[in-house]
């Protein structure tokens, strides 16, 4: 689907049926669920539900820098998150923390200018926040999506895979709109969890622990055809760009 307008479509015209759309995604999808989820309520559309599996980023930031073997001294900040969400947060994580963040757009030249201001504040000693991305990001983000995420979900703790609970790192439905709630709606019980293949060490990967070369399934048992975890099934994976652009282990 192109959008998940599309699934109240399939759900209008097969009413013997119950539809489930699987939001996945950061806040930047988020508000595109809540606008159908009610959209669906607008209509009463009784064979539509939605299983929720959207995650915060903020919280997993918080996370990382909390760890008592924490190697991370910078960060960028995702563009397209925050164009949605603002950065106010960031800043509070970057003078907690005493990190600079830059918050950066996803093409070539934005990741390298992006880069480039957080050597410069590292060199500097400065503990700020930049925004590189300022052709689609402003401090307080979209206020109007802002709303719709408010009105419709809120803060949980979630499980992230190879990571473990974060707290509040998801959203949830809020109770008006339960009946449109997969999980309650079909008594899935834990909600959503992922199987993890105990050979996979994406969890050190994604908190900045190990490179993915140092895996020693890396490039052999684990490819992007045949993926133990999630950084190798990505195309924006950490495990999956070195797999495209390093290859020998113990390289990058």
């Amino acid at each position: 689907m192109y959008s998940p307008l599309d699934a109240l479509d399939i759900a209008r015209h097969n009413p013997d049926r119950e539809v489930v759309f699987f939001a996945i995604g950061f806040e930047t999808t988020a508000p595109a669920t809540a606008a159908v989820i009610l959209k669906a309520s607008q209509e009463r559309l009784v064979n539509f539900s939605v299983l929720v599996a959207h995650l915060r980023v903020p919280p997993v930031l918080c996370l990382l820098l909390s760890s008592p073997d924490c190697k991370i001294d910078g960060f960028l900040a995702p563009g397209h998150v925050c164009t949605v969400m603002g950065y106010a947060e960031y800043e509070k994580i970057s003078q907690e923390y005493k990190v600079p963040i830059v918050v950066t757009g996803f093409e070539q030249v934005d990741i390298l200018q992006g880069l480039v201001m957080l050597i410069e504040l590292l060199e500097s000693g400065k503990v700020a926040i930049l925004n590189q991305y300022r052709r689609s990001v402003r401090r307080e983000g979209n206020k109007l999506a802002q709303e719709l995420i408010n009105k419709v979900f809120f803060p949980m703790d979630r499980e992230w895979r190879g990571v473990g609970v974060v707290k509040q790192g998801g959203l949830a439905m809020r109770e008006e709109f339960v009946q449109f709630d997969a999980v309650r709606r079909f008594s899935l019980g834990g909600g959503i969890y992922a199987e993890k293949n105990p050979r996979c060490r994406a969890g050190e990967v994604l908190m900045g622990r190990i490179k993915p070369t140092e895996c020693p399934f890396f490039a052999t048992e684990c490819t992007p055809q045949h993926p133990l975890g999630a950084p190798m099934v990505s195309s924006e994976g950490a495990c999956a760009a070195y797999y495209l652009y390093v290859r020998t282990r113990g390289q990058g």
